[in-house]
């Protein structure tokens, strides 16, 4: 699994405003399907969507309704809860890479972030080397 990170900071055409996968982030784990963004003066936040929909059964005779999956009859429904940003105080060196990439996996662009108390201090690309 991997973390997802969009960033508004300008990291380049193929990193800024598109989502990011990384490993690097949550030591030991390897990637929880967290969210994070690094604004635009380079400070990383986590997002949490949690709490932010229901989940709810349909039921029979509801239009959504599927009689040939009765036990799984259940939608998530947004309840008007928005999410929470928080920073996060990371200091450490973390790959990201762009979720799409339709070139070969040795090609694909990689960047090496240096992230101390949770601010961006600089950035390298390390495209090619694994």
């Amino acid at each position: 699994m991997m973390d997802y990170l969009r960033s508004s900071y300008d990291l380049g055409p193929q990193f800024t405003n598109v989502e990011l996968q990384t490993k690097d982030i949550e030591d030991c784990i390897g990637g929880t399907m967290s969210h994070y963004w690094l604004n635009k003066s380079g400070e990383l936040y986590t997002i949490d969507y949690s709490h932010t929909a229901d989940f709810v059964e349909i039921k029979e005779g509801d239009e959504d309704y599927n009689e040939k999956h009765s036990f799984m009859n259940f939608k998530w429904v947004p309840n008007g809860n928005r999410g929470k940003v928080s920073p996060v105080m990371l200091t450490k060196y973390v790959r990201v890479y762009p979720s799409r990439w339709d070139g070969e996996w040795t090609d694909w662009p990689t960047l090496c972030l240096h992230f101390y108390y949770g601010r961006l201090m600089g950035y390298e690309d390390v495209t090619g080397q694994r």
